[in-house]
């Protein structure tokens, strides 16, 4: 799947796109299908919210789960984001964030660009999301907000939080958020909440600004996250788990168009456990490892 000029143009001015029901019903189905067993596991990947049970963040599956190693291979997920970037991609993270009924909790104002800068020395924001719903979105399960145009003004000044959620991020503080929402418009457009049903997609920029609530209603608000990251631009260091932040860079190669419905050979290498290997973490950057090795 490829950009239209005037798409290009869009995500430059906004840094987002949004293609409703671009996932036929039978594709989204045979993705959800196949959460509930990866939720199921006792394992580092599934990060849950903080004192419950319900899953926040299921890291890897890709490297798991069959649907979603295809997923990660998908041209409608892989193909634009390589018409923005001009060069083949790496799997920098691969996440199904699941907002349940009743527990989701709140993901801070952040961008995603300042976490992977700040943990992982990812050289520059030539990386981005690509999300698709995998149940309805609407405006009472906890969408997604954005701030229009925010991901012009590059990295902004950002805290690590440790302590709201279960899971540490570097969010944005209050007074520039004011500020980023009264330069997109304010009350008229300041903040925007793309909503639609279950196989929707979303594409954003690494510095785009956005949140989002938490879910009280009784409707989940499950979520697949692709971050792509220019192969060049690859992470310079290994602080965070190899399930969190992957360290191979191999261009991902893509699948046809029919991958969710039809069979195709993936490799699923952490199918039968998570190895050793992906636990371990250092704080120093990669040359240095190179060079101590």
């Amino acid at each position: 799947m490829r950009l239209s000029p005037e798409q290009r143009a869009q995500f430059d001015r906004d840094g987002y796109l949004f293609f409703p029901s671009l996932f036929t019903p039978e594709e989204t189905r045979n993705l959800t299908k196949a959460v509930p067993d990866l939720y199921d596991r006792r394992e580092a990947y599934n990060v849950r919210e903080k004192g419950s049970d319900a899953v926040r963040t299921n890291f890897a599956a890709h490297m798991i789960s069959e649907p979603f190693a295809k997923l990660a291979r998908h041209p409608r997920m892989i193909e634009p984001v390589e018409d923005l970037f001009g060069e083949p991609l790496y799997m920098h993270q691969f996440k199904i964030n699941g907002k349940m009924a009743f527990e989701g909790d709140v993901w801070q104002w952040h961008q995603d660009y300042g976490t992977w800068l700040n943990d992982d020395m990812m050289p520059t924001e030539r990386a981005m999301n690509v999300a698709i719903f995998l149940d309805d979105v609407n405006e009472y399960n906890g969408p997604l907000m954005f701030i229009p145009g925010s991901h012009k003004k590059g990295v902004v000044e950002a805290r690590h939080d440790l302590t709201t959620t279960s899971y540490p991020l570097w969010t944005v503080d209050n007074d520039l958020i004011r500020q980023l929402v009264e330069r997109a418009g304010g009350k008229n457009g300041g903040i925007v909440s793309p909503k639609g049903p279950a196989g929707s997609m979303i594409l954003f920029h690494s510095c785009l600004v956005h949140a989002s609530g938490s879910n009280l209603s009784p409707f989940n608000r499950v979520s697949v996250y692709l971050s792509l990251c220019a192969v060049s631009n690859h992470i310079r260091r290994f602080k965070r788990p190899e399930y969190i932040a992957h360290r191979d860079f191999t261009p991902i190669e893509c699948l046809p168009d029919d991958c969710l419905l039809k069979d195709y050979p993936v490799d699923l290498p952490w199918k039968n456990g998570l190895p050793g290997s992906a636990l371990v973490t250092s704080s120093d950057p990669i040359d240095a490892i190179k060079k101590a090795a």
